[in-house]
């Protein structure tokens, strides 16, 4: 019998995991964003920038997850990212750089509270915030694009931590 959220067994987790989206402006990636941090059980959702879509394009396509998922919109994403850095919190860029690690490769620090950063659908994380990261990881691609999509490539960023943090 096919199982739905009523009757799965699944253990519902939070996970020290914040997602910050430097200026993820496309409300149906921002809806899908919502669904991916609820399934994954993550802490906190922040969207940065100025002109973040939060009507309903969006929530077309969060499936109502954006009343359960702690988030929140700051316009700084280099000042926010900073002072988490200075709380104790590890920075995590998923990127594709000349020196990001493969993130099948990468072992996260499960004894601190993990800050993941995804960058905007055209441009990707920010110099600025590359350069303050504690690390660069990215996804092995196989096919003709250098890139996937910023819910498909979180996705499977948080699968790989929430996979970590559950078998330490």
């Amino acid at each position: 019998m096919q199982l739905n959220h009523y009757n799965t067994n699944f253990k519902q987790q939070t996970f020290p995991i914040t997602v910050v989206c430097q200026n993820v402006t496309n409300a149906p990636n921002i809806g899908s964003l919502f669904r991916t941090s609820d399934a994954f059980g993550i802490k906190e959702l922040v969207f940065t920038g100025t002109e973040i879509p939060l009507g309903r394009k969006m929530t077309k396509t969060s499936r109502a997850t954006e009343k359960f998922v702690n988030y929140k919109v700051v316009e700084d994403a280099f000042g926010f990212i900073s002072n988490l850095k200075n709380e104790g919190h590890q920075i995590i860029s998923l990127e594709i750089t000349d020196n990001s690690s493969a993130i099948h490769n990468y072992n996260f620090d499960l004894n601190k509270p993990i800050v993941l950063v995804v960058g905007d659908e055209n441009f990707g994380v920010s110099e600025h915030i590359l350069n303050i990261s504690d690390a660069v990881i990215h996804i092995d691609m196989f096919g003709q694009n250098s890139s996937m999509n910023v819910v498909q490539a979180t996705s499977i960023a948080l699968y790989e931590m929430t996979k970590q943090l559950t078998h330490k």
